[in-house]
């Protein structure tokens, strides 16, 4: 592991054992090796194996509106708020992976007010550490099981017939892909009215959940909101300085 973070920078200390060590089984695997030092030796003989390592190690499991009654509190609760409100609307989407989750924020925005009017106020930054997920994201391209959850008005208005699905570019224009390593970067370009983090900090040991959410804390501007994953929770000291908004779907907001 400690030869992975010299080689490339990746912060494995920070991801909880169990889970580092069977998403590293799983390259060991395929590569016909049993132990570490084994291992080790395939990364220096095959350098195309740090990537196949990282794409075993980041969490790409999304799609659009993935979880619909959070997206709902968010359409009928905060985004209309965030567009009501005067000023620029920053919001952040952080281990967005292919972009399914920032672009559904986009789509969210767009059925408010037209793109053309969206892009004078409203900035999506979507961060991920895995080069191929932005590369996947930068496409906006989705085969029909990434999109099976749109409503109906909104993928006849903002995708391309599929599949596979093209969303519409003046949307896709909304969201900034951004390289970053949640474990190591402080946050791109606060502050933010709205950081969604779903179904990443999970996979983080409790330290390292404790700094991202005193580091989300600090990002958001008063009154700005946190969204989690449904299975997740706020640790440390960040349990009394953020306010529950909506305990079900983990929506949470800074006083």
């Amino acid at each position: 592991m400690g030869k992975v973070e010299r080689e490339r920078g990746l912060a494995l200390s920070s991801y909880k054992q169990p889970c580092l060590r069977r998403r590293l089984a799983v390259r060991m695997r395929a590569r016909g090796v049993h132990d570490f030092v084994a291992y080790a030796s395939v990364l220096d003989r095959v350098p195309e194996e740090y990537d196949l390592l990282l794409d075993a190690l980041t969490i790409n499991v999304t799609k659009f509106f993935r979880n619909p009654e959070t997206f709902a509190l968010l359409r009928e609760r905060v985004v209309p708020a965030l567009w009501g409100a005067p000023g620029h609307v920053a919001v952040w989407s952080a281990g967005c992976a292919s972009g399914e989750e920032p672009y559904t924020l986009a789509l969210l925005f767009a059925d408010l007010a037209r793109p053309g009017a969206l892009r004078a106020r409203l900035r999506i930054d979507a961060t991920d550490l895995d080069p191929g997920a932005l590369a996947a994201l930068g496409q906006a391209t989705y085969a029909a099981p990434a999109v099976e959850d749109v409503p109906p008005p909104l993928l006849e208005r903002f995708f391309s017939p599929g599949p596979p699905f093209r969303l519409d570019p003046a949307v896709a224009r909304l969201v900034r892909p951004r390289a970053h390593d949640l474990t190591r970067d402080p946050p791109p370009e606060p502050p933010y009215q709205l950081i969604v983090c779903r179904n990443v900090v999970i996979y983080f040991d409790r330290p390292t959940q404790e700094r991202l959410f005193s580091a989300f804390f600090d990002a958001l501007v008063p009154g700005g909101r946190l969204l989690l994953g449904k299975v997740e929770t706020l640790f440390g000291p960040a349990r009394t300085r953020f306010e529950v908004e909506e305990p079900r779907e983990r929506l949470f907001r800074r006083p």
